[in-house]
């Protein structure tokens, strides 16, 4: 059974940084893109950042080029998303997500094919 496992969300200050991390179990992670989504009920749920399966090519929404910083390890079956000068607008449920190396980028809700449960961040003015 795939598992992914979100941690690290919480409320902070705008400004402020998070990380945070999704760990997986039950697949073979460097076969997977890895993603993290973000949903609010105006918004929907949006990809915001992916990273391919080495690590070594990045994808990032508009919205939070050159503030989110996606990375993993795949010795630790973990994907982090480093998140600096957060914004109000950054409050959301953010969600992990897998999808088979052939997608790239995976930034639509229908490129992934496993899912957490969410980690809420919220962002105060």
């Amino acid at each position: 059974q795939v598992q992914l496992l979100e941690s690290g969300g919480g409320l902070v200050q705008a400004g402020s940084s998070l990380r945070l991390s999704c760990t997986a179990s039950g697949l073979t992670f460097d076969d997977y893109v890895m993603a993290w989504f973000r949903q609010t009920p105006e918004k929907g749920r949006e990809g915001i950042a992916c990273v391919n399966v080495n690590g070594r090519a990045t994808h990032y929404a508009d919205s939070v080029k050159g503030r989110f910083f996606i990375s993993r390890d795949n010795a630790e079956n973990t994907v982090f998303l480093q998140m600096d000068s957060l914004k109000p607008e950054d409050t959301a449920m953010y969600y992990c997500a897998a999808a088979r190396r052939n997608r790239w980028p995976v930034m639509a809700v229908t490129a992934a094919d496993y899912w957490g449960q969410g980690t809420q961040v919220t962002v105060s003015s």
